[in-house]
């Protein structure tokens, strides 16, 4: 995907990059002269990184956003702004990178058709009135702390990156804002790139400055990533038909899934009733489709319990509505789980057993409205973790272990106070609510009301599911 991407001009170090973020940097020369920075955060304590994981983070890091075959599009078509980063060795506008970002950006998500391929994000933090809520971190953590609980629900990788702020400006911001309002773009949008203009001119009307500018003031800084996947509907999404806020993550805890995770019957049982009241709703039946399978559910039960306690944790306040998927085949040879991203929904094809199911795959991908303080807490407001009742035993332990870290000043909580670039308010917030996850759970294993028999893999090879013996506290 970027073999043509012109490299980074020194090798990975380890070192203390700007703003407290530490990890293996690269660095690159703006047209400006300055020196910007991209770092692959360093790896959380215990957690369990794929090669693909480190291959994405190594190769995003490559990305020179200056290159000949690189354009950068202003993000037009979503609440927040951001940028598209496109490899342009291919197509009607191979090196002519000022042509495609003067003609093709006008086109929206259409731009992707005039290029190669779309093959990044750079999404910077955007917090001010009339705006949406986006804080670039909170990609960080849910990519970080998403490992370190290795969960089944997909996070994208994410690396930190800064960027010249007058080449923002330049470059992306100053066509932002011409390209967006009207049918370009939504309200917030543009007044997210108003706001991005203003500060790029000068730093200081933008407050916190520090969670936008480098300590320099000369560049702004985000997240790099790339987050495919199709949004599910209110099969998952709930039918937000309540409203933003409370009412639509109420809607959420309505879904075939959730209502089976609050169900206390054993799973396949919960299954089948979460199943039964969920389709009450005409959209969601609807959306759900004739039939469903259900090793298909047993992954969206344990996929949101992920979603949920993650959510928890870091504060997230726009998760509803947010939810996409990956169609995977899945099937059992032997005694072990195969998969396969489906190109073709019949079974059959390319090497794809007969026997095999399709199965949607929860990706997780919109993660940038949690780890501020004055972010609402809407999984913790609507006591979403207090209603469930399956769980799976190995995330628990992870959790209690996590808890008893963070509590004690262990080698996360290090971690997770330096690496980052968070304030101590951000931090302690990570803290307090990481104890008042474990406790809520605790107090439903303790209770006897929780049970241990979530384990989506297991489940689809042996079609049975065993409860786990977990200790409720840690031993």
């Amino acid at each position: 995907m970027l073999r043509s991407i012109a490299l980074a001009c020194l090798f990975p170090t380890l070192v203390s990059a700007n703003d407290s973020v530490i990890g293996s940097e690269r660095t690159f020369m703006s047209p400006n002269g300055l020196t910007e920075k991209c770092v692959a955060i360093t790896a959380i304590p215990n957690g369990v990184y794929s090669e693909h994981d480190l291959k994405l983070e190594k190769s995003y890091c490559t990305v020179d956003l200056y290159a000949p075959d690189i354009a950068l599009c202003p993000k037009t078509w979503s609440t927040s702004p951001g940028t598209a980063v496109y490899d342009i060795s291919e197509g009607p506008y191979v090196g002519e990178r000022a042509e495609f970002e003067r003609n093709a950006c006008k086109e929206g998500k259409s731009a992707s058709s005039l290029s190669k391929d779309r093959i990044l994000k750079f999404k910077q933090t955007m917090n001010q009135k009339g705006t949406s809520g986006t804080f670039s971190t909170s990609s960080l953590m849910y990519y970080h702390f998403s490992r370190y609980f290795d969960t089944t629900v997909k996070v994208p990788v994410a690396v930190w990156r800064s960027m010249d702020a007058q080449a923002h400006l330049t470059e992306v911001a100053s066509p932002g804002l011409a390209i967006s309002g009207g049918r370009h773009g939504g309200r917030m949008n543009h007044e997210g790139w108003r706001v991005l203009v203003a500060a790029d001119q000068n730093p200081e009307t933008y407050r916190p400055t520090d969670e936008l500018f480098t300590a320099d003031r000369q560049q702004i800084y985000g997240v790099l990533l790339d987050s495919p996947g199709h949004r599910y509907g209110s099969e998952i999404n709930g039918t937000r038909k309540s409203g933003w806020g409370k009412g639509q993550n109420r809607d959420f805890q309505q879904t075939p899934a959730f209502l089976a995770l609050r169900s206390e019957l054993p799973l396949t049982e919960a299954i089948a009733e979460g199943l039964k009241e969920g389709r009450k709703d005409r959209q969601i039946s609807k959306d759900l489709g004739d039939d469903v399978d259900d090793r298909q559910m047993a992954f969206w039960m344990q996929e949101l319990t992920e979603i949920v306690l993650l959510d928890f944790i870091f504060s997230q306040q726009d998760r509803v509505g947010n939810i996409d998927f990956t169609p995977y085949w899945y099937w059992v040879d032997g005694t072990d789980l195969k998969h396969k991203k489906a190109k073709h929904h019949v079974a059959g094809k390319e090497g794809i057993p007969d026997a095999a199911i399709l199965v949607r795959r929860t990706n997780l991908n919109d993660n940038d409205a949690g780890g501020k303080v004055a972010y609402a807490n809407f999984a913790k407001s609507t006591q979403m973790l207090e209603k469930l009742r399956h769980f799976n035993a190995e995330a628990y332990g992870k959790l209690v272990k996590l808890d008893d870290d963070l509590q004690n000043g262990g080698e996360i909580f290090n971690w997770l106070s330096t690496s980052l670039g968070l304030s101590e308010r951000q931090v302690q917030q990570v803290v307090r609510n990481t104890r008042l996850a474990t406790s809520i759970l605790q107090k439903t294993c303790t209770s006897g009301d929780m049970i241990f028999d979530l384990n989506a893999s297991a489940f689809f090879v042996t079609g049975r599911a065993e409860a786990a013996e977990v200790p409720c506290v840690s031993e």
